[in-house]
């Protein structure tokens, strides 16, 4: 795949589709020094100063558009495997929270923005958009955030994303454009967080607590509630490990942050 970093951007998941609607082929990572209008999930605002890694992939026809949404998963676990082996030995290894974050000692550590879109000349394109804690970390989100050097962890930009990138085109081959997504869902299983435990989930006006079971063969959270069992497309997780008693501030094809 190709690289290009550039010095700053409006938003790595825009130029990305930019280069897209311009003809690019896909199999493009763009990353960035600088985002200036960085965003998150439901619009929120990704903060990726100097230090952080602020990074899109674009991908061109890489599955069937109903498939796509297997793409956060994906890049979940790329994401998870990548950084655990940044981390010094004793760390503990970070965890993935449904159904695109990545999480550490009590901490958002990274965030998923997946998007997808139709080309005027029929081409299907998808964006995947990584932001990772690498330096610094933000304050004021619903939860609490964390870095890698918050962690002990002494890495740069640079080195995340050379084991994304191999960790990534490692997983989108196994993957096989969603014929083998049940081996993605497992990995993701591996390194779920909250898996077992008691969870709220707030998904539009429904706010759901139960023991977060597993996934479905599509990626939907599966929860036991008082009334049976739930199960959850979209919406955000609550860990009572990470974010006791806080609530959400509250497009595209999938949730995520990045």
């Amino acid at each position: 795949m190709r690289l290009e970093w550039l010095a700053s951007v409006d938003s790595t998941n825009e130029e990305a589709m930019r280069r897209a609607r311009a003809g690019d082929p896909g199999g493009l990572w763009i990353a960035a020094e600088h985002q200036t209008v960085g965003r998150g999930r439901q619009g929120r605002v990704w903060t990726s100063p100097p230090g952080n890694l602020a990074v899109s992939l674009l991908l061109v026809d890489p599955c069937d558009p109903s498939r796509a949404p297997q793409l956060g998963f994906v890049a979940g676990v790329a994401l998870a495997a990548s950084i655990a082996g940044l981390m010094p030995p004793a760390a503990v290894r970070p965890r993935l929270k449904w159904p695109n974050d990545l999480v550490a000692e009590g901490g958002k550590l990274s965030g998923l923005l997946l998007e997808a879109a139709q080309m005027p000349d029929g081409r299907f394109a998808c964006v995947i958009g990584f932001g990772v804690n690498v330096l610094a970390h933000p304050a004021g989100l619903p939860y609490a955030a964390t870095s890698l050097c918050a962690l002990g962890c002494a890495t740069t930009a640079t080195d995340v994303l050379d084991k994304l990138g191999t960790a990534m085109a490692e997983w989108l081959q196994r993957w096989q454009g969603g014929t083998n997504f049940e081996a993605v869902r497992t990995a993701w299983l591996s390194h779920a967080a909250g898996l077992g435990q008691h969870i709220r989930v707030v998904s539009g006006p429904r706010e759901l607590e139960g023991v977060f079971r597993t996934l479905d063969a599509s990626g939907q959270l599966i929860m036991d509630t008082k009334t049976g069992p739930v199960t959850v497309a979209a919406g955000d997780v609550f860990l009572p490990s990470i974010s006791p008693g806080d609530r959400p501030k509250g497009r595209k094809i999938e949730d995520g942050d990045g």
